[in-house]
């Protein structure tokens, strides 16, 4: 095997898809790369045939107007390694995106494996039929999924979380609060919005109007907000002038993970981000938006098999993490949340950070390489 084809499909994505790539190099050094890669993964060698922003969508109903270019892209790939097939192709998240281009590709004879499931055990299970016969290899970063996979007859694996591995619990605030520049006395909340463009349209003016609030009652917080490129840091910048333009914000460019351990406190859009931030060991709050259709239809159809949205209150299965969805995703709501956590009992923070200490031992295992130890043995 020398040659893989692999895409990912957002921020989150690129990382895994990044360490997965120097794990495989490591173990056989002549493999080349090259799909749909986003800095991280070009930085490990791959060479990106599309931008991987292309690929950043969300929601059921928001996606129709990228649709076009994403069956576009999609038509490329499947007649570029069609003409010239790769030895294997890895998804790497972005199911909707690289299951059906997976099993194009292997009704062609090109293995396929599918690296983080989709959350088909959570909503929209009827998914798995699109994996049936088609992924040769899940490899699962939670061992429940493990499970569910075997009761559908998909060779499934489960190989730990990066994240778990690469994250340090509950590290001191004080030497990421000095590389941010920020007072080392004084509370830190941590603003994360979310990585795509949608998610900062639908959170971005709800999360400044919440800290807003609490810089009126709480003046020495410090407020502290990463973005993962420019163009979202200008498009942050631009609603704090229009909703809040005298707010005191600190915008960090990358660092996301040092503004979590910089933080006393995090308000976050629901995703692998809260799942970082319970590995890092911080108290936080998540919320998510979708359009009023997409909402519809998931309640509608009882899309949603799960309790909750959160990774940490699933894998626990309780609420660990405050989870305030549409509606109640509003700047008051998620404000008296936060203070809550600003006021919580001892015994119920310690609480907390027990049940994520636990999880994260149980995610940890040298996940990366366990991924590229099971490609290769199975595909060489």
């Amino acid at each position: 095997m020398q040659r893989i084809a692999i895409i990912a499909g957002e921020a989150s994505g690129d990382l895994l898809a990044a360490r997965l790539i120097l794990a495989l190099k490591q173990m056989q050094p002549d493999l080349v790369f090259e799909g749909i890669a986003g800095p991280e993964m070009q930085a490990a060698g791959c060479t990106s045939l599309f931008p991987l922003d292309k690929l950043s969508v969300m929601g059921l109903v928001e996606v129709l107007k990228d649709l076009p270019a994403l069956l576009s892209i999609r038509r490329q790939l499947k007649q570029r390694w069609l003409e010239t097939p790769p030895d294997l192709f890895i998804g790497v998240d972005a199911p909707d995106f690289n299951l059906p281009l997976a099993a194009s590709l292997h009704a062609e004879g090109i293995p396929t494996v599918h690296y983080v499931s989709p959350s088909i055990w959570a909503w929209r299970e009827g998914r798995v039929k699109k994996i049936q016969g088609k992924i040769d290899l899940m490899l699962t970063l939670f061992p429940f999924e493990v499970d569910f996979y075997k009761k559908h007859q998909v060779p499934a694996q489960f190989v730990g979380h990066p994240l778990a591995d690469e994250l340090s619990f509950a590290a001191k605030a004080s030497t990421a609060r000095q590389r941010l520049g920020l007072a080392r006395d004084q509370p830190v909340l941590g603003i994360l919005p979310g990585s795509r463009t949608k998610e900062i349209q639908a959170l971005g003016a709800v999360f400044i109007q919440t800290a807003q609030i609490l810089k009126l009652k709480y003046p020495d917080l410090q407020l502290v907000l990463p973005t993962v490129r420019a163009d979202l840091k200008a498009r942050l910048q631009t609603i704090q002038q229009q909703v809040a333009p005298e707010l005191p914000v600190t915008y960090v460019e990358g660092q996301s993970r040092v503004v979590m351990q910089a933080a006393d406190y995090l308000l976050m859009a629901s995703g692998t981000a809260v799942l970082e931030g319970m590995l890092s060991g911080r108290l936080m709050v998540a919320a998510y938006r979708v359009s009023p259709i997409t909402w519809w239809l998931i309640h509608t159809f009882k899309l949603a098999k799960v309790n909750y949205v959160t990774l940490p209150n699933n894998l626990a299965g309780e609420e660990l993490v405050p989870e305030l969805l549409q509606d109640r995703a509003n700047p008051p709501e998620l404000a008296a949340a936060l203070e809550s956590l600003m006021h919580i009992a001892p015994e119920r923070k310690a609480y907390l950070l027990e049940r994520f200490k636990a999880l994260q031992l149980q995610l940890r295992g040298d996940a990366s390489n366990h991924a590229a130890k099971a490609i290769l043995e199975r595909f060489t």
